[in-house]
């Protein structure tokens, strides 16, 4: 008989069909008030991340983007205005209530005419080989139950040529940073959730998620095992986020 398979949900260990109905109720939980959340949890600092991100994407005019776990749109609207009114922008997440969001404010920043919108899982998706010249991820990738298969996906639906982006924290370069950050993640983080967004535990499974994540190296590794050559990385904040890139040559 074959054992069930297990992953982690945070530090708990959970039946792998569970993790997305779960990571579901916590984004669903905080909708509302996530972008408020991000700038209180960065210091605003997230803003220069993406920031950062973009820049490496390398994205030009005509081509086609597909942004995954894009929340309330960050990136697809930074993209939206590189790839011109002869590119496309694909928007899209697991989680309704988060694209919903996103949508809304697509919408009322007058985003539309290169935009379309996709409720979709990232390790199944629906479109065909070759289909995008860049496939961005930012802060999902860790909620995503085999992230080996989704990466694998990203690299099928790439075009020769392309290259995707996955900005997500990741672990610190220097012991004293690693502490000041536990007491930041496990202390204040939960109360700022408690407070404001009136969740305390849907931030605690933030911090655990991303303990949990796979470090720098381990996923380079993981890019490459999937396909993609030249990868690499970039350390932001002394490696509290990390953009790692890879190409389908």
């Amino acid at each position: 008989m074959n054992e069930k398979q297990t992953t982690h949900f945070g530090y708990q260990e959970v039946p792998a069909e569970e993790k997305a109905g779960r990571v579901r109720q916590v984004f669903d939980s905080v909708a509302d008030r996530y972008d408020l959340m991000n700038d209180l949890m960065s210091f605003g600092i997230h803003r220069l991340w993406k920031r950062i991100a973009i820049e490496l994407a390398g994205v030009r005019r005509g081509q086609r983007v597909l942004d995954l776990a894009s929340g309330t749109g960050d990136l697809a609207a930074r993209f939206s205005g590189l790839v011109g009114p002869d590119g496309l922008v694909v928007m899209s997440d697991i989680n309704a209530a988060m694209l919903e969001r996103g949508r809304a404010r697509m919408l009322d920043e007058g985003i539309v005419g290169n935009v379309d919108y996709a409720q979709l899982d990232a390790e199944a998706l629906p479109f065909p080989d070759n289909s995008f010249d860049c496939i961005s991820i930012a802060f999902g990738l860790r909620n995503v139950t085999d992230k080996q298969q989704a990466l694998h996906e990203m690299f099928r639906a790439l075009r020769p040529g392309g290259r995707v982006l996955v900005l997500e924290f990741s672990h610190p370069a220097s012991k004293p940073l690693q502490s000041v950050y536990d007491l930041y993640s496990f202390r204040l983080l939960p109360l700022l959730g408690r407070l404001v967004a009136k969740d305390e535990q849907s931030y605690r499974y933030l911090a655990e998620s991303i303990r949990m994540h796979p470090d720098q190296e381990t996923l380079k590794g993981m890019m490459e095992q999937a396909g993609f050559e030249r990868c690499d990385y970039h350390n932001l904040t002394g490696g509290i986020v990390a953009v790692h890139r890879g190409f389908k040559l």
